[in-house]
């Protein structure tokens, strides 16, 4: 039966001042103890109210509540096992935002108030605020189910933006994340076959940057589905897999060397085979047939273009343009290069093939399918992707190819192909 005792502080100012202590038996029938009370009923209350609740089994151990958050984020994340692009994002959140000012709270400390105030003053992209919130909601769900807390007190709950960041959102220039298809096909011809190949991989079959690089020469395939009393067939692309980059880190949360690795891709939607047109197809075909390297898109040492690679040494002067340079020892000369979409990128050219859907009119139950997105509400039940369907994608796609080259007075996009 919980009790409480006498404290007499003996400190210098304090000496004399009485406080009382609450001591309570522990599940593992230790005794448990609490200080601070103000009076010997106060001290007995709470005592009695631990022994209620560990008879009624929703007893929180208050040592563990005091837990660090820093401390318990650690602790959870080694119990973790996401993919590892996952785990290396959380793990950047947490060293650049949450733990600098939530490493010392304590677990029971953490209020929605202060969590969704602290997310409005961050010095970052607002979508990055609130991926913050999302994953200090998922550690204290851990401690929930750990027993270090009896509720979450971010789950279920929705950041209320200031005014200011609101403004900022809706002044964003959408009308840059896609490509008009003249664009797609000069920036191609711009990074030659190999790369350029990628670059109309992602504007016309809309595959993520990882997705992209994942690809071999069996990711080749066909669609062939009973239509009109016969058969129809197409080209298409299989998505299963793709390479992820990212930062791995050991139990304690320290940085290992960057690695780049194959994974499954991360949702259901996104494994699917994509419906190619057939300039796409044929390009592809001839690309396989003189490929020597594991993957379609990649380095021309056969390795794995790392995103930030990709982009310095080839999207950013095919769109933005390059300066001319002089034969210099080691360096061949250079041809000038002048804009032509500046600040385009392959984070765009996805963008661009489904903003494509759109223009020729592909139905929800196809354009989901082919983009790897998951469809909301009943009409994802309902609906589904027909022969009639696809040919339409495929005949739009192929016409809107076949007016950027008439447009541009090209026969074709390289030498040979």
């Amino acid at each position: 039966m919980a009790y409480a005792e006498k404290r007499v502080s003996i400190a210098k100012g304090k000496k004399g001042k009485a406080t009382w202590r609450a001591r309570y038996r522990k599940p593992d029938d230790t005794w448990g103890s609490e200080p601070g009370f103000p009076t010997k009923r106060t001290a007995e209350d709470w005592g009695e109210g631990q022994e209620a609740a560990i008879r009624e089994g929703r007893w929180i151990d208050p040592d563990l509540m005091r837990k660090p958050f820093g401390q318990w984020a650690r602790e959870w994340m080694k119990t973790r096992s996401p993919r590892g692009r996952t785990t290396t994002t959380r793990w950047s959140r947490l060293d650049a935002h949450i733990l600098p000012r939530w490493e010392h709270t304590p677990l029971i400390g953490v209020s929605w108030f202060e969590a969704e105030n602290w997310a409005n003053s961050l010095d970052c992209d607002d979508s990055t605020a609130t991926q913050c919130l999302s994953i200090m909601s998922s550690i204290l769900t851990g401690a929930v189910d750990a027993k270090h807390l009896l509720v979450n007190p971010l789950v279920g709950r929705r950041r209320s933006r200031p005014a200011s960041v609101k403004a900022q959102v809706q002044q964003k220039d959408h009308t840059k994340l896609w490509a008009p298809p003249e664009v797609v096909l000069q920036v191609a011809r711009r990074v030659g076959p190999a790369d350029g190949l990628h670059v109309l991989t992602t504007a016309f079959a809309g595959v993520r940057w990882g997705e992209g690089l994942a690809l071999r020469e069996d990711s080749l395939g066909e669609r062939c589905e009973p239509f009109d009393g016969g058969e129809f067939r197409c080209p298409t692309l299989s998505v299963a897999n793709e390479i992820a980059e990212y930062q791995p880190r050991d139990e304690d949360g320290n940085k290992l060397p960057l690695v780049m690795l194959l994974e499954p891709v991360k949702t259901a939607e996104s494994k699917r085979d994509i419906d190619l047109p057939p300039f796409l197809a044929e390009l592809l075909r001839a690309h396989t047939r003189e490929h020597r390297h594991e993957y379609l898109f990649c380095t021309r040492t056969g390795k794995s273009w790392r995103r930030s690679n990709f982009g310095k040494q080839v999207m950013r002067p095919a769109a933005d343009g390059r300066t001319a340079l002089p034969t210099v020892r080691g360096h061949r000369a250079r041809e000038a290069w002048a804009p032509i979409m500046p600040g385009l990128t392959m984070r765009d050219l996805r963008h661009t093939h489904d903003t494509y859907q759109e223009q020729i009119g592909v139905k929800p139950a196809l354009a989901f399918v082919q983009a790897g997105h998951k469809r909301p509400g009943i009409k994802a039940v309902y609906q589904h992707p027909t022969p009639e369907m696809r040919r339409a994608r495929l005949e739009g796609l192929q016409a809107i190819f076949d007016r950027a080259m008439e447009a541009l007075g090209w026969s074709r996009i390289w030498d040979g192909s």
